[in-house]
């Protein structure tokens, strides 16, 4: 079975013309300036150097900025360095991101001739309300716009999301997600939102006027979206931002649910709510095992193995076990 590889290219705030209340590129990403494409080059080759890419399925990403947003000429300039690559068979596809009023169908022309096989909008909610005091400069309507244009022509779509900005509630946050769903999208991220240092949005934490979620509210609403995601075959490719080194020394985190492992802590309170039905039973003379994919193994013992611990209150032992035939979120038990 081969394995997944993207290799990343951020562009932080080189093309997107709009100042978020949230968004601080260059915190969030750790990129401090645009590379070159000499720099770009020595990026791919490095990541290459490490893969073998005869066997494996290899994308090149280009994130942080507005992709489309640049000129055609930048963005031909960019593609370009790509083609090699391509030709070659070293990489098989390229995937971008973007905002959704950044599309056409004369950019959309132009995608398909170099290669691009994948475009993600940062749609972050579908609720115009939140959209406008965000400062995102665009309403639902765009992505609703531009996601049908990316899939009549044929490219793979992503919509971005985030839970917890001003003026957000579970309830719009679910109903994003469902729209998310029902455009069509083949993939998706989710992020909490977060008081970065040097945004409007920590000034409105400072006043008194914004309160991010709290750790558990954030793990709560996130493991009902993926719960949502999964059953609708949306594939999620991440939750919750990358760490990057200002973010971990806490340097450029004002406040909000950051956690370098946050996908694991939602997991493990999923495969709690799948494993809730061997909890509280009086089996303490009986050996418990339990059987996952290899996918989910470390998610179903939980982080920090807190799902086996709490089921060995209620056993004699308790065992995780891979089985290669399972799939997803499958799994059985067995007693002896």
């Amino acid at each position: 079975m081969s394995n997944h590889y993207t290799i990343p290219i951020f562009i932080p705030e080189l093309a997107c013309h709009y100042k978020c209340i949230y968004c601080n590129q260059q915190k969030i990403s750790g990129m401090m300036k645009i590379p070159s494409s000499d720099e770009i080059i020595q990026t791919f080759d490095k990541y290459l150097s490490t893969i073998n890419y005869k066997n494996n399925d290899v994308e090149i990403g280009f994130f942080g900025g507005s992709f489309t947003g640049l000129s055609m000429e930048k963005q031909k300039e960019l593609l370009l360095l790509t083609q090699p690559y391509v030709d070659k068979k070293k990489v098989q596809s390229i995937r971008l991101s973007t905002r959704p009023d950044y599309i056409n169908e004369e950019l959309l022309d132009l995608l398909l001739k170099y290669n691009v096989n994948t475009i993600e909008l940062g749609a972050q909610s579908m609720d115009d309300e939140v959209l406008k005091f965000s400062g995102r400069g665009h309403v639902a309507e765009d992505v609703r716009r531009s996601a049908k244009l990316i899939k009549d022509f044929g490219f793979n779509l992503g919509l971005q999301m985030m839970i917890g900005l001003p003026l957000d509630t579970p309830q719009k946050a679910m109903a994003t997600a469902k729209e998310i769903i029902d455009l069509g999208a083949n993939n998706t991220r989710i992020y909490p939102t977060l008081v970065i240092k040097n945004t409007p949005l920590e000034d409105l934490y400072n006043k008194g006027i914004y309160q991010p979620l709290t750790m558990d509210e954030t793990i709560m609403q996130v493991k009902e979206l993926v719960k949502l995601f999964e059953a609708a075959e949306v594939n999620i490719i991440r939750i919750g931002l990358h760490p990057s080194e200002g973010l971990l020394s806490g340097d450029d985190l004002i406040a909000g649910p950051f956690h370098p492992s946050f996908k694991e802590l939602v997991m493990t309170e999923l495969w709690k709510d799948l494993l809730m039905h061997l909890f509280n039973n009086n089996n303490s003379d009986k050996n418990l095992f339990v059987f996952t994919s290899a996918k989910a193994y470390n998610f179903a013992v939980g982080y920090y193995g807190s799902n086996r611990k709490h089921l060995q209150k209620y056993y004699k032992t308790v065992s995780f076990k891979v089985d290669e035939l399972l799939k997803g979120n499958e799994f059985y038990v067995d007693y002896y």
